[in-house]
């Protein structure tokens, strides 16, 4: 790996609504207030105190609802990568001590216990005593350590880390990226070979997923906002005409969950949560990579988006379900992840058009969290809430249950707010 520098690092802003020279309301500061709050006194407090194994290193493979750990439970790639992020951002923001140490343990961990020193790439689990589990190459794990190996480094400036996420990049664009018809395949071999019979963890009906190309294309977001390169450039502006033009449906305003090698759809079902978090992260590439017509695109695309997505997902209480379909609703719970992405997501709508009922279901969002889903006796948040108003207790920490989406949420409602501030003083 070579080193590389970070002088000529992108930076960006949050978008903000045109400046009217209006000061904020009192809703729209409170709101970042109460973020700011939530993360600092409950979210991050309860990941420091309950996820590190003080025994074996690491962190924790499971921490249940009543947050007894389970000792034998194997690790996932994903939840060490989504710790790293979290604190990786919380340092940056706060420049704190317990979230630096927190972010070191989680890059350590990485790079001991999960990266393949010989094919390259990262185990998607391993068991308790640190041994893999499942070595399969899962893309939609491999680039959430390009997320989180960016954020790292862009929070400490640690040179090792950057080239550790270039070396997944260029993997991953020489192994996975289907030189036929654009994007991504889900899933390889320990030795990055593909094979029918593999399963993906996020797709087991078809060739290529929208959560697995979101999220890449959220991490070469993160890559290239600290490492310019033409060729990553490139890469990322195809793949968000890929978003805009195979997986995003103009028609319906929604996104396709599933599709064949050549972007045929294979599901009519509707991730409400996974549109509205698409909406805000095709916005943010788009802005990240600076070209005018992608980013006037991806606003229109955003607000269409939120606009159908206030319209068939939320509920009376201000929760957004979790799947439709053409017949209605298909699954009714309010996971917690939903809920986060709706309030980033409503709210960046509402800083591309200034039309204030998407700042409504922004705080609507935000109240339904406050209400339900914030676990005021033991910290962090329940997983999901049913329809008709009963807590669903899961574990509070596991393979898929992290810090990152609500951590994320308040992060992005606090710089937000900031945002509009400053445009509202201009």
């Amino acid at each position: 790996m070579s080193h590389v520098s970070s002088d000529s690092a992108v930076t960006t802003s949050p978008p903000a609504r045109p400046a009217n020279g209006a000061a904020l309301t009192d809703s729209e500061t409170r709101l970042g207030r109460e973020a700011e709050r939530e993360l600092r006194e409950n979210i991050l407090p309860f990941w420091l105190k309950y996820s590190p194994d003080p025994a074996g290193g690491g962190f924790q493979g499971e921490v249940r609802d009543d947050l007894t750990t389970v000792a034998d439970a194997p690790r996932g790639q994903l939840l060490t990568c989504r710790i790293l992020w979290t604190f990786s951002a919380a340092y940056r923001h706060f420049h704190d001590e317990p979230s630096l140490a927190m972010a070191r343990r989680a890059y350590d961990d990485l790079n001991a216990r999960f990266w393949d020193q010989e094919n390259g790439g990262l185990y998607w689990t391993i068991d308790a005593a640190g041994k893999p589990l499942n070595q399969t190459k899962q893309i939609y794990g491999q680039v959430f350590g390009i997320y989180a190996l960016s954020e790292y480094y862009r929070a400490t400036g640690d040179a090792p880390a950057l080239e550790r996420a270039i070396a997944l990049y260029r993997l991953l664009e020489e192994r996975a990226r289907d030189g036929a018809n654009g994007g991504y395949f889900e899933v390889f071999s320990a030795d990055w070979r593909r094979d029918p019979a593999l399963k993906s963890v996020v797709n087991g009906v078809s060739s290529k997923s929208q959560n697995t190309h979101l999220h890449v294309m959220e991490a070469y977001t993160a890559l290239l906002r600290v490492w310019p390169d033409a060729g990553l450039r490139r890469a990322q502006h195809e793949l968000l005409e890929i978003m805009l033009g195979k997986i995003y449906d103009g028609k319906t305003h929604h996104l396709s969950l599933y599709l064949t090698g050549d972007w045929l759809p294979r599901s009519r079902h509707v991730s409400y949560g996974h549109d509205i978090e698409a909406a805000w992260l095709m916005t943010e590439a788009a802005e990240v990579l600076g070209d005018p017509e992608l980013i006037a695109r991806a606003k229109k695309t955003a607000v269409e988006i939120a606009d159908v997505t206030r319209g068939e997902g939320v509920d009376v209480d201000g929760g957004l379900f979790n799947e439709g379909g053409p017949q209605g609703l298909v699954d009714s719970s309010k996971d917690w992840w939903p809920q986060a992405e709706a309030v980033v997501g409503f709210l960046d709508a509402y800083q591309i058009s200034g039309d204030r009922r998407y700042w409504d279901a922004a705080e609507a969002s935000w109240m339904f969290i406050e209400k339900h889903l914030v676990d005021r006796e033991r910290g962090e948040w329940f997983h999901s809430m049913s329809r008709d108003g009963q807590v669903r207790r899961f574990p509070k920490i596991s393979l898929w249950k992290c810090p990152y989406h609500n951590s994320r949420a308040c992060f992005e409602v606090m710089d937000r707010v900031a945002a509009l501030k400053a445009a509202a003083a201009r």
